[in-house]
Order: structure tokens, then sequence, then C-alpha cells
């Protein structure tokens, strides 16, 4: 009897024998050389996965069946739904402008003979990990604008067309001829006549403070028709030196105090004090008390609270986008370095504008480009941990917090396992639909 595996006549097909062994030991080899990975994807992947869903239905203590109590937990939980609500900001927004300023660095910078350099300084971000990216973003956001850059910009803007008072913190001191007038003003106990001379002696300010260009209080002189005054620092170092609300030497002035001349709740006239502190008025003030206006004692403009309640998750996501931006650009511009030149120049010959090529043909050729970014980013808000762990102070991370962020509190910090592992297997949920759309869309490019 012939075996099914002899071999033909020359040039004939194999036999089907022999063709599923080759098939099979093929299969084998390749199985073989998968082992490994398999092995580390079922320990490091699968295994953690099936053990959080199993994991999700237990109680606190993991030997109670809890059934969906955990899962109920992740929409009646005060700091879940936050979390949820923050995250929704995050999908929505981070991707979106990563992915828009992406574009507009990758467009802008392909004719320029140093876009590669821009290039160079824009993905450098993505070199420094998250935990060091946040570490600068807290000194970033400090209150303190002598030490946070976002609030010294903001600050210097604001000063430019909003003047700060010199004076925050000046005060009658004893015995003072000035009262407080209400709402941070003060004003003389007694009326002023004129030929008079008045003395608006303050105390408070400390000598570093005080504006450079003031000069050395000089006492008012009388005129006949005028009311005259000086208003100054009424401090001298050392015990016993000076006298009370007289100008003494060595006291500074107050140069631009404003001074109001006020009667029956009116403004009549209104003075500024020069470097030495003096003023005048006119007859108009005869009879009128002087007020001092709250407007010389306003605390300096110090910025925005951006790690407060309220601009803290904004001031976050700014920092994820500062470090994702370049990531958009570098596949973006990669892209549109294949894009076919012919289809743009054939628009501006034409009659397009550069706005209606790059609305009409740019965008929509890069398309897929823009989805994978995109949806990348998306996958990697729903994850974002370090950021807001490290940036958002204590008094403000409720306010910041994330579904990663209350996964780790629930589990380590609160120890609520089961419900830790609720949140891990609902943030699975949220990645799996945009990673299936990812994977569909990329095979219909292979496709084609």
């Amino acid at each position: 009897m012939k075996s099914d595996t002899a071999a033909g006549p020359p040039g004939a097909p194999a036999a089907p024998t022999s063709r599923r062994s080759v098939t099979g030991t093929r299969r084998t080899v390749a199985a073989l050389f998968l082992l490994p990975a398999l092995l580390l994807l079922g320990a490091l992947v699968v295994y953690p996965i099936g053990y959080s869903v199993v994991r999700s239905f237990y109680d606190q203590s993991g030997d109670g069946f809890a059934g969906f109590d955990n899962y109920q937990a992740l929409f009646t939980d005060d700091g879940i739904r936050t979390a949820l609500k923050n995250n929704v900001i995050w999908v929505v927004f981070a991707p979106t402008v990563a992915t828009a300023l992406g574009l507009i660095f990758a467009v802008l910078t392909e004719r320029i003979r140093w876009g590669t350099a821009f290039k160079l300084v824009v993905f450098m971000p993505m070199a420094i990990s998250m935990l060091a990216a946040g570490i600068i973003f807290r000194l970033v956001y400090d209150q303190d604008p002598d030490k946070g850059v976002a609030n010294a910009v903001w600050v210097g803007v604001h000063d430019t067309f909003a003047e700060s008072s010199a004076y925050p913190k000046a005060h009658p001191g004893r015995e003072s001829p000035l009262e407080a007038a209400g709402r941070g003003a003060f004003v003389t106990r007694t009326t002023v006549g004129v030929g008079e001379t008045v003395v608006l002696p303050l105390v408070g300010v400390a000598p570093s403070l005080i504006p450079d260009d003031a000069a050395r209080a000089a006492a008012p002189k009388p005129e006949a028709d005028r009311i005259t005054g000086t208003t100054w620092q009424d401090f001298t170092r050392g015990k016993g030196v000076g006298t009370l609300n007289e100008v003494d030497a060595g006291e500074l002035g107050y140069p631009g105090m404003k001074i109001e001349a006020v009667k029956d709740g009116t403004v009549v006239e209104t003075a500024t004090a020069g470097a030495d502190g003096t003023f005048s008025l006119s007859a108009k003030a005869d009879g009128a008390r002087l007020r001092l206006p709250a407007s010389n004692f306003q605390e300096p403009y110090n910025g925005l609270d951006w790690l407060g309640p309220s601009l803290v998750t904004p001031a976050i996501i700014g920092s994820y986008i500062w470090m994702w931006a370049g990531f958009a650009m570098v596949l973006i511009a990669a892209g549109l370095a294949g894009m076919p030149r012919e289809l743009l120049e054939a628009a501006r010959v034409d009659g397009a504008n550069e706005w209606q090529v790059f609305r009409r043909i740019t965008v929509p050729m890069l398309a897929p480009v823009l989805a994978v970014v995109t949806v990348t980013l998306m996958i990697n808000v729903l994850k974002v941990f370090d950021l807001v762990f490290i940036i958002a102070p204590g008094s403000s991370q409720d306010d910041a917090n994330v579904l990663a962020l209350e996964l780790y509190r629930k589990g380590f910090s609160e120890d609520q396992p089961g419900i830790a592992s609720a949140i891990a297997v609902f943030l699975l949920l949220l990645v799996i639909p945009v990673m299936w759309f990812n994977v569909r869309r990329l095979r219909r490019e292979v496709r084609r």
C-alpha cells in the first residue's frame, strides 16, 4: 500500500498531508515565539483586569459579596461625581485644544527657515516626565507674583493699565489728627481754613516699600489765600527720637498721595502730594475736611488664584496642553509632509487665498491624522493622574479631582478597594469604545 505523502512526478503539487504538516510546524514555531509575550500579557494585563472586575463586586474587606453597590457609588458619591464631571471637561477641551495648536504650529512653521528649531522647542516638553512638569507648573501658578510666572505676567499687564497703591499698609498713628472715615479712607477730625497749615501724618509703610522718588518731608509753609499741608511717614528710627505729629529730619514724604477737600459729603477740590509730601489747596477748600481716599491704601493687585477652586482644572489642562501640543504638532507635520503639493498649488492658481486653502484642502486631507491625534489624546486624558495630584494643592484637590486620582484616593488613602476596583473597570469601559474606533479607522486606512 502506497503512502499518501509519496512524492509525485516532477512539477506536481505537494500532497495535502505534507502541506498540513508544514502549516502545523509553522504554527507551532509561531506559538513558541509568542508564548513569552502572551505570558507577560496575561500576567501584567489580563490577570489584573480580571481581578479588578471580580474585586469590584466585593465589599471593603473582600469577603462579602456587594453586588453592584460599588458601581452605584460611582454615581452617588460626591467625590466620584466631581471627578467624572472633570473628566468630561478634560476629554472635551484638552485633546481639542492640543490638536488645534499642533495643527497651527505645523502649518505655520512649514515654510519658515527656523521652523525645525521652533518644532524642537515645542516638542521638548515631551521629554519631561509628568512629575517634573507638575512641579514646574506648581511654581508657575504660585499666587505670589514674585514666584509664580503666570501671576507675574498677569500683574504686570494689570498694573500697566491700573496703577497700584504705594501705601497699602499706611494708617494714622497715636494722637493723629486723622480718623477713620469708613471703607478704608481717613479724614481730618476738624475742618480747615484759608491760611492754615495741615499735617497728615501716617505710619505703617515699610521703608523698602516707600516710592523711590520720595524726598525728605518738608513742613508746610502758610499762604494767605491757600491751605497748605504735608503728608509723610511720621516715624524716625530710635527710641525717643522725633516729635509726634511733627515733621522731623530724616522722615520721608508720601509722593503721589491723593487729598480731597470734602464739604457736606461732596468733594470740592483735590490735590496730589509732591515728592516731599507737601500739597496745596485753593480757597474752595475753606471750611472743608481733608480726606485721604481709600484708593491711597488699596492692597496691590496680586493676580489670579490659579490653583483656587474655580480655576484649578483649566490651569492643569493648560499644563497638559503645554506638554502634548508638541506631540500633536510632530504627527500633523508628518502628515503635512506627505500631502500632494500639486493640490495646494492648483488651489492657489485658481484664486484661493491661504485661509481657503487651509480650510478646504489642508484640513480635510489631514483629517485621518487629526483623528489619530485626537483619539490618542482622548485615551491619554482619561488616565491623567500625575499632573492633578502634583499641581492641585490640598485645598483644591477635591475640585480638580479626576477618576484616576479618585481611584488612587479610594484604594490607598480611604482603604476602599472595592470602589477603587469599580472605578478602574469604569475607566476601562470608557477607554474601550475610543480604542475600538481608533482600531477600526486604522484598519480602513490599511485597506486603502
